[in-house]
């Protein structure tokens, strides 16, 4: 067993494995590119619909900017919920990369645990708590989910 991963059962009928912190970042970076580029298309979107919409907009207004990050944040939090309810615990990153969010027993995510680990990414700092080795970030703990390397791991067929 790799030093960087935790075998999270050790039943002979399955195993689980938790993804690398490695697989974890790649989750993170390709995750936020996407969302990013979703951003940008919508905003060359509205754009074209409604010119008027980004001509509005203030930037030097600290009103804006307050409401700008709020409105930023929880179309955050509705895509990561979105994306991993609709793949049961996948976003774009998982897939790339072979993971997948589950719950502790190993079963997959609800979209209300979708939802809640969503939220949590919100917090202050909160990206700080999955440095370590293994990754085991705040959004998994309040969650009580593990993400998981699906090549290595090996789950029951009904979950």
């Amino acid at each position: 067993m790799e030093t960087n991963q935790q075998h999270l059962f050790a039943d002979p009928e399955y195993q689980i494995v938790q993804a690398s912190g490695g697989k974890r970042f790649a989750n993170y970076l390709i995750d936020l590119l996407v969302f990013y580029i979703l951003v940008f298309m919508a905003g060359i979107v509205i754009g074209m619909v409604s010119p008027g919409t980004i001509d509005s907009i203030d930037d030097e207004n600290a009103g804006f900017n307050f409401v700008e990050n709020v409105v930023f944040i929880s179309i955050f939090v509705l895509y990561t919920f979105g994306i991993e309810a609709i793949f049961k615990g996948k976003t774009f990153g998982k897939l790339m990369t072979g993971t997948r969010a589950v719950n502790e027993d190993g079963s997959n995510i609800t979209a209300k645990t979708a939802l809640l680990r969503g939220l949590s990414r919100v917090v202050p700092f909160e990206a700080f708590s999955a440095l370590g080795n293994p990754s085991y970030p705040w959004h998994d703990k309040w969650t009580r989910t593990y993400v998981i390397d699906e090549s290595k791991s090996n789950r029951p067929e009904e979950v």
